[in-house]
């Protein structure tokens, strides 16, 4: 069991702004929708669901094929693409220490992780 993306096929309009937060490659446009084409490629980071204009994404557990790190970083160095880790900008803890959630915040796009999220909001 493990967390992966799932697509609402009825809510999906094919906008494919998922597809580009899916670092991974794991999102593409298959006749006119969005769908994850490989769940091995899948990491379960969540990244693609905020961009979701009708909010077609979220993220189930269920059981799925183990995520292909090497092989996902194989493909995204093909492609000419650099993973950087993301960062809370307020206490700079790493994705793989806590949840991060994208935010804007006074006209920035930033992340945040969920231990500083409520200062934040509450100031």
């Amino acid at each position: 069991m493990r967390q992966i993306v799932k697509i609402d096929e009825e809510l999906c309009n094919g906008c494919g702004a998922c597809v580009t937060p899916c670092a991974e490659g794991a999102i593409v446009l298959v006749d006119g929708k969005a769908k994850v084409v490989d769940e091995a490629l899948c990491d379960g980071a969540g990244f693609c669901l905020p961009i979701c204009p009708t909010g077609a994404l979220n993220i189930e557990t269920r059981e799925a094929p183990a995520f292909d790190e090497e092989r996902a970083e194989t493909l995204m160095h093909e492609r000419g693409q650099v993973y950087i880790t993301q960062r809370c900008f307020r206490c700079e803890t790493g994705e793989d220490a806590a949840p991060l959630v994208p935010v804007r915040h006074q006209g920035q796009s930033m992340w945040v992780c969920t231990r500083c999220l409520p200062a934040l909001i509450h100031g």
